[in-house]
């Protein structure tokens, strides 16, 4: 199983849901999309770690509900007792900004800008998501302390990133415009 599987297996954990609602609830956390939900959901079930059961609705489709089984809740503790891996970084910023000497100065500019504007949004949604939870159930022992906790180093996250931007888009305006080399020169 891969960690998105033990993702959906551990919101799943807390209250049964759509394949939909899975996707909307795990992308502050993992991004996910339907073609990838959908298949481990299937996979799951045939492993008989979830059931699953319909809802009729009349203004859109039926709804097919999933529910975590015995087995299921058993396969996610022992992932909970495995060695945590090195996270794995895949940020494209980051490779743009290895190849920033190819472009202008205006260009690299917006590139940070975009990144800047993605975590001023994400530290309002996590500040919003923050204010839900009251402060008598941010203690130990309660399911939405652990929502504090991920909601805190999603904002510390956010912060450094913005942080970042910020410093880069300094030096970037405080130098003097140089055009980038050309790549192929003779």
């Amino acid at each position: 199983m891969n960690t998105l599987s033990y993702g959906l297996l551990a919101f799943l954990a807390r209250e049964p849901s759509s394949g939909y609602d899975l996707m909307l609830r795990i992308q502050p956390f993992w991004q996910a999309k339907h073609s990838q939900i959908y298949p481990l959901l299937s996979i799951m079930e045939e492993k008989e770690l979830l059931s699953s059961y319909w809802i009729k609705q009349f203004d859109k489709p039926d709804k097919k509900i999933y529910t975590l089984t015995e087995q299921g809740t058993r396969k996610l503790k022992e992932w909970m007792y495995k060695t945590l891996p090195d996270p794995v970084t895949r940020d494209e910023l980051s490779m743009r900004t290895f190849c920033m000497w190819m472009t202008d100065r205006d260009n690299a500019i917006e590139i940070i800008e975009t990144r800047k504007a993605y975590f001023v949004r994400r530290l309002e949604a996590f500040e919003a998501l923050k204010d839900k939870i009251p402060d008598e159930k941010r203690q130990f022992g309660n399911k939405e302390f652990y929502d504090y906790m991920l909601i805190q180093k999603g904002m510390f996250n956010a912060s450094a990133g913005l942080e970042w931007c910020k410093w880069v888009l300094t030096m970037l305006r405080e130098q003097a415009s140089i055009e980038p080399p050309t790549l192929y020169s003779s």
